[in-house]
C-alpha cells in the first residue's frame, strides 16, 4: 500500500489588530498635547498649544455638588443607562434656554463625553456606504466617527478667504444620492468661525429641501465674542425638528473635560436606539459625573462669563501675536477658543518647510512650543493654536515662535 505525503502552504499571519480599529487615525490634537506633556515631565520647558482644554478649575459650586454625590450611597449602584431623569429634564430646560429649541427629557441621551455623543449619533443614523457632508476645517473626530459607522465623510473646504464658512453652492455641489446627513458646528472647531443666524437659516433650510438629516455640534456655544451671536440651526429652522440633533456638552462651557458628560438629544426614536446601543457599550455615565453635570447645566452662568472675558483677552492678544509672524495670516476667530492661522505663506518655494506638519514639528522642535498642523482638520497649510491656556505662557509661547520664524 503506497501512500504520499501532502505539502501544504502555511496559513498567512493574520493581523493581532483587526482592520476597522486598526484603520482609525490618531487623535492629532490629543497625540500633540500627550507630546508635549511628556516632554514637560521629562524637564523640558514646552508650551502646549495643543489641546482644547479650558485652563481653569471647575467652578466650585460644581465641584460641591459632586462630593456630595459622592458621599450619598444611591449614587453607588447603577442608574439608567441613558442618564439620570433629573438630568436629562435639565438638560431638555437648558436646551430651550439656550438654543431656543424645545425638546422633551425623553428626547436626551448622555454620554461619556461629547465623544460618544458623536460616535452613539453617527453609528445610529448611518449604513455603510451612507455619505456625511463634512465642512472643512473639521474637528478631528468627525470623519473617524463617521468610518467607523460605516460612513463615508465628504470634506467641503472653506478656507480663510470666505472666514472659514461654508456656502449653500458648495454644498450643493457636494450632495449624491448616497447623502444622508450633514454635520453642522458653529461656533467651530479648529477654526472659530461663527455662522451668523443668516447663513445658519439658509443652510438649514437647503438640508430640510434636501432631505438630509442635520448633526449639530454645539459645545461652543456659550463662546462667541464681539457681540456675535450664537444661532442654532434646531430653532432657526424648526421644521427640521424630525431630522436634526444636537451635540453638546459640559466639557468647554464649565472648564469639566475631565468630567466626561456630553449629550445627543433628537427624535425619540433615534434616542432610544442610541440608547439602546450604549447600554451594551458603557452603560450610564459615572454617578458622580452626572451630579456634578447636573449642577452645571442647571446653575448660574456668571463663572462661565469670568472665563469668558479670560478668553476674549487672549484671543486679542494671540491674533496680534501670530499677525506678526513673517508668512502668518490669521483672521480673528468670532467664537471658540481656537485661532486658525494660515501658513502658506511660510511654506513651498523659498522656505524650509513644504507642509504645514513640517512645520509644527519644527516649531516643537526648536522653539519647544507644540502647535498643532493643518493636516490634523483638512488641508495642510494652516496650524490651529487654542488659547484656552495661561496668559503668561500664551505670550511666552507666541514669542518664542516670532523669534524662530524671524531668523
Amino acid at each position: 500500500m503506497s501512500s504520499s505525503l501532502s505539502t501544504s502552504q502555511p496559513t498567512p499571519p493574520r493581523s493581532r489588530v483587526s482592520e476597522r480599529i486598526g484603520s482609525i487615525a490618531e487623535s492629532a490634537t490629543l497625540a500633540v498635547d500627550a507630546k508635549a506633556k511628556a516632554l514637560k515631565a521629562a524637564g523640558r520647558p514646552v508650551i502646549g498649544f495643543g489641546a482644547g482644554e479650558p485652563d481653569f478649575p471647575t467652578p466650585g459650586y460644581i465641584v460641591e455638588a459632586a462630593v456630595n454625590a459622592a458621599q450619598d450611597p444611591k449614587n453607588h449602584r447603577y442608574s439608567p443607562a441613558g442618564g439620570l431623569p433629573e438630568l436629562k429634564q435639565a438638560i431638555a430646560e437648558k436646551t430651550l434656554r439656550d438654543s431656543g429649541f424645545e425638546i422633551e427629557p425623553q428626547q436626551v441621551l448622555v454620554t461619556n463625553g461629547g465623544k460618544q455623543a458623536v460616535y452613539n449619533t453617527f453609528a445610529t443614523l448611518l449604513d455603510p456606504g451612507d455619505e456625511v457632508i463634512v465642512p472643512t476645517p473639521f474637528w478631528t473626530t468627525y470623519p473617524e466617527s463617521i468610518r467607523l459607522a460605516g460612513g463615508v465623510p465628504v470634506e467641503v473646504f472653506a478656507g480663510p478667504e470666505t472666514g472659514y464658512k461654508v456656502t449653500v453652492d458648495q454644498l450643493e455641489a457636494a450632495v449624491t444620492e448616497r447623502t444622508k446627513v450633514l454635520l453642522f458646528n458653529s461656533p467651530s472647531n479648529p477654526t472659530g468661525a461663527v455662522y451668523d443666524p443668516e447663513e445658519t437659516a439658509a443652510i438649514g433650510q437647503w438640508a430640510v429641501s434636501r432631505g438630509l438629516w442635520v448633526v449639530t455640534d454645539e459645545i461652543y456655544e456659550h463662546l462667541t465674542y464681539d457681540n456675535v451671536p450664537f444661532t442654532s440651526i434646531a430653532a432657526a429652522v424648526p421644521e427640521m425638528s424630525e431630522q436634526v440633533i444636537i451635540l453638546n456638552g459640559v466639557a468647554k462651557t464649565y472648564a469639566m473635560t475631565g468630567w466626561r458628560v456630553g449629550w445627543m438629544a433628537g427624535p425619540v426614536d433615534i434616542i432610544k436606539a442610541a440608547t439602546n446601543l450604549q447600554s451594551h457599550a458603557t452603560s450610564n455615565v459615572a454617578n458622580v459625573s452626572q451630579r456634578a453635570a447636573l449642577a452645571a447645566v442647571a446653575g448660574p452662568l456668571d463663572a462661565v462669563e469670568e472665563m469668558k472675558t479670560a478668553f476674549n483677552r487672549r484671543r486679542k492678544a494671540i491674533v496680534e501675536g501670530l499677525n506678526a509672524v513673517p508668512g502668518f495670516s490669521c483672521p480673528t476667530p468670532a467664537g471658540a477658543f481656537y485661532a486658525y492661522v494660515d501658513v502658506r505663506g511660510a511654506l513651498g518655494d523659498g522656505h524650509q518647510h513644504q507642509t504645514s506638519a513640517e512645520l509644527a514639528g519644527y516649531i516643537l522642535d526648536e522653539a519647544e512650543v507644540a502647535v498643532v498642523p493643518g493636516e490634523a482638520f483638512g488641508p495642510s497649510g494652516f496650524l490651529r493654536l487654542s488659547y484656552a491656556l495661561g496668559d503668561d505662557d500664551l505670550a511666552e509661547g507666541i514669542d518664542r515662535i516670532q523669534q524662530l520664524l524671524a531668523r
